[in-house]
C-alpha cells in the first residue's frame, strides 16, 4: 500500500496499565526511533509517561541522565507538527493517581481500558491513522469493574465499540486475531478459549468467516489475493479420517465455500508442517498466511520465531489495531529492563496497514 512521506493523520499509541512495562516500552521506543516515532501520540497520563521517561534515562545512562521531555497536547492533530525528541501525550480525562509498579490495581485497569475507548473512538471518527495498544493486565481490567470486567481483554473492547459505532450488535461485527511478524502470519478461528471450548467452536461457518475476513484484510496491504493455507485440527489433518473427522466434514467443505467466493484458499493442511511452508525465509514462502484453528496452535510456531518481533493485530475492524505481542510483565516492571522491540515492530506495521487519508 503507497504511503505518503509524512501520514496525514497521527498515530494514537495507548498508555497501557500503568503498573507494567507499557509507558516504559514507549518511552523506549520514542528514545531509540525518535524519526519512526514521529506523528504519533500516547492517550494516556502525563506523568505516568514523565515516571518512565525518567526511569528510562536512569537505565541508560546513570541517574544523571537526561529524561525525553514529556509535551502535553490537547488533539490529536498538535503531534504532527511538534519538533522531534518530545513525547506528545494527550491526557485522557483526570490524571491517573500513581500506582505502584508490578502489582494488580484496578486504578491502572480502569484507566487502561478508558485509553482504550478512547482512541478507538477517535479511530471510529476518522480522526487518527491508526491504534497502537500498550500491554494491559487482565486482572487489572476485570478489578476495575463495569464495564471493564465485561471484557476478556482488548479485542472484545474494540469489536463492542466497533459494533456500537455501526448500530450493529457484536456477532453482526466478526472480528479475528493475527499475529505476525517479518517470517509468519497466523489468523485464529478463536482465541481465548479452553482448548475444550475451541475444538467445539470449529465450525464450517467460522472457519469460512475467517478465510473471508482474513482475505479482505490482507488485499490491500500485499495488493493481490493472499494465498491461505488452512490448517487442520487433528494431527497429520486426520490422515483420511484415521485421526478425526472436522477436516472431511466441517474444514474442507468450508475451504470450498471460499474457494467459491474467490479466496485463493487451500487445505486442510497437517498443522505440524503448513507454518513452515508459509514461513518466509529468503525464498518465497508458499503461503501468506495460516488460518489455524485454535489459540496455541496458531501462536506456538509465531512466538518461537521470536516475541519481540511480533506483531498483534485485529482483523475485521473498520480500523487498523496492532499490539505488541507480549503482557505487562510485572515482574520486570519499573526495573528499566523491557524490551521495546515488539512495541516498534507494531508501529511499523500500523503505518504499513493503515488507510489512505480520505478526501
Amino acid at each position: 500500500m503507497a504511503q505518503s512521506t509524512f501520514p496525514a493523520k497521527p498515530l494514537a499509541i495507548t498508555l497501557g496499565d500503568a503498573a507494567g512495562i507499557g509507558p516504559e516500552i514507549i518511552a523506549k521506543a520514542y528514545a531509540a526511533q525518535a524519526a519512526q516515532m514521529q506523528a504519533s501520540f500516547v492517550a494516556g497520563d502525563v506523568q505516568a509517561m514523565r515516571r518512565a521517561s525518567a526511569l528510562v534515562a536512569q537505565g541508560a545512562q546513570g541517574a544523571q541522565g537526561l529524561a525525553w521531555p514529556v509535551v502535553q497536547i490537547s488533539d490529536p492533530q498538535e503531534a504532527l507538527h511538534l519538533p522531534p525528541r518530545c513525547i506528545a501525550v494527550l491526557q485522557v480525562g483526570a490524571p491517573m493517581q500513581s500506582v505502584p509498579y508490578g502489582q494488580v490495581s484496578a486504578v491502572a485497569g480502569e484507566f487502561a481500558g478508558r485509553c482504550v475507548q478512547w482512541a478507538a473512538q477517535q479511530a471510529l471518527d476518522g480522526a487518527i491513522a491508526a491504534v497502537v495498544t500498550a500491554p494491559l493486565n487482565k486482572q487489572s481490567l476485570s478489578a476495575a469493574g463495569p464495564p471493564f470486567d465485561g471484557f476478556p481483554g482488548h479485542t472484545e473492547i474494540l469489536q463492542s465499540l466497533a459494533a456500537q459505532h455501526a448500530g450493529l450488535p457484536v456477532a453482526r461485527l466478526p472480528v479475528r486475531m493475527m499475529l505476525a511478524n517479518e517470517q509468519l502470519r497466523t489468523v485464529l478461528v478463536s482465541i481465548h478459549l479452553s482448548l475444550r471450548q475451541a475444538i467445539e467452536a470449529v465450525t464450517e461457518a467460522g472457519v469460512l468467516e475467517t478465510i473471508r475476513i482474513t482475505d479482505a484484510a490482507l488485499r490491500p496491504v500485499l495488493g493481490r489475493a493472499p494465498r491461505i493455507a488452512v490448517a487442520g485440527l487433528n494431527p497429520h489433518a486426520g490422515e483420511g479420517g484415521l485421526f478425526g473427522h472436522e477436516e472431511r466434514s466441517i474444514i474442507g467443505p468450508a475451504i470450498a465455500a471460499a474457494r467459491e467466493k474467490g479466496c485463493d484458499a487451500s487445505g486442510p493442511w497437517p498443522p505440524d508442517t503448513v507454518f513452515m511452508q508459509a514461513r518466509a525465509t529468503g525464498a518465497n514462502a508458499r503461503f501468506d498466511v495460516v488460518i489455524a484453528m485454535y489459540h496455541d496452535q496458531g501462536l506456538i510456531p509465531v512466538k518461537y520465531l521470536g516475541v519481540e518481533q511480533g506483531v498483534n493485530l485485529t482483523l475485521g475492524l473498520p480500523f487498523v489495531r496492532t499490539s505488541p505481542d507480549h503482557g505487562t510483565a510485572f515482574d520486570i516492571a519499573g526495573q528499566g529492563q523491557a524490551d521495546a522491540s515488539s512495541l516498534l515492530a507494531a508501529v511499523r506495521m500500523a503505518r504499513q496497514w493503515e488507510r489512505p487519508a480520505q478526501g
